[in-house]
């Protein structure tokens, strides 16, 4: 159960500066509205302190502040824990669909890396600044994982590849139509951010089906050595690129779209990860109802996984048998 703090407030008319203040203050710190003029945060140290410094603002103003404990484990007025954390979940899903839709029509028309002069890259890496800048103020408030950020951490993935390919003549890592060769990557630590979800299950799921079927994997965010491997968060190896998932990422870097079977559950991942509301496969909503009730039932990433492998084992073998696999391509290994 979360615990809570409250900010409840009685600001007078004048002086006019002072509401907007209390407001900016507010929308800073993260928190949320439930009612009229009573806001609240997940209770810790650095919201408490927030608040009392803004309390003392609105008493100093004129006003009327009182900032309290509280907790919802009684629902009333159809306000439970759930329904209070959905609150912020759904406050930075708007905020990251902001970001993503200014974002996306700017990175969608950055034109072709290696023909970027120095001027075009300066001013990528401005704007790339100004979008991370202003993307990790809403990531500290994000206080419930909302889904909304992935998008625009595939956006900005991908902004920043085409800065690394714009910048060399050549590194290594071709354009993304190079395939990787799978031999490099066996033996290897897979790490991720915590709190897995339908992209990073499947991702970890493909790595251990068609790449290293003794692949580690780590779920702390943090590569400890240097062969370590990351994939699903900023700066990985392996992350969303544009519109792209993880998942579809990995299928077409390591060469493995030439299965059509695959191919489908790339598809599912992607509606059930990105495109929810507009899922391009039947199948989707059933699948995503299917993840959503895993990471309900557990939050142990390593539970969830190894739930999650059995979907997709079960998922990869339906298709395998309802459609014609297409010759030549990649076989599991």
């Amino acid at each position: 159960m979360t615990p809570w703090i409250l900010c409840i407030h009685n600001i007078p008319p004048k002086p006019p500066y002072l509401r907007a203040k209390v407001a900016r203050r507010l929308a800073a710190l993260g928190a949320v509205a439930i009612k009229n003029a009573v806001y609240v945060l997940p209770d810790n140290a650095a919201h408490r302190d927030g608040l009392m410094w803004l309390a003392k603002e609105i008493e100093d103003g004129g006003g009327r502040a009182f900032v309290c404990a509280a907790s919802f484990d009684v629902q009333a007025g159809g306000m439970g824990n759930d329904q209070i954390e959905s609150l912020f979940v759904q406050a930075r899903d708007e905020d990251y669909r902001a970001l993503a839709v200014e974002s996306r029509p700017v990175f969608e028309n950055l034109g072709e890396a290696r023909d970027a002069d120095a001027a075009r890259r300066e001013e990528v890496a401005g704007w790339l600044h100004q979008m991370q800048t202003r993307f990790e103020a809403v990531r500290a408030i994000d206080f419930f994982g909302a889904a909304g950020r992935e998008a625009v951490e595939g956006i900005l993935d991908g902004a920043q590849r085409w800065l690394r390919l714009a910048g060399t003549s050549g590194d290594g890592m071709g354009s993304g139509s190079e395939l990787l060769d799978v031999s490099a990557y066996v033996k290897r630590t897979w790490v991720t951010r915590p709190g897995i979800h339908v992209d990073r299950m499947a991702s970890a799921w493909l790595i251990r089906r068609f790449i290293d079927p003794q692949a580690r994997f780590r779920f702390d965010g943090e590569a400890a050595a240097a062969e370590d491997l990351r994939f699903d968060m900023p700066g990985a190896e392996f992350t969303h690129e544009g519109e792209l998932c993880t998942f579809e990422v990995m299928v077409r870097r390591f060469g493995l779209d030439a299965d059509p079977a695959l191919g489908i559950v790339a598809a599912i991942i992607h509606d059930v990860d990105l495109d929810e509301a507009r899922p391009a496969r039947p199948e989707s909503p059933g699948i995503g109802a299917l993840i959503n009730g895993i990471t309900l039932r557990t939050d142990q990433d390593w539970e969830r996984l190894e739930q999650g492998v059995r979907v997709f084992d079960d998922l990869l073998e339906y298709f395998r048998r309802t459609v014609r696999r297409q010759p030549g391509q990649n076989q599991p290994s």
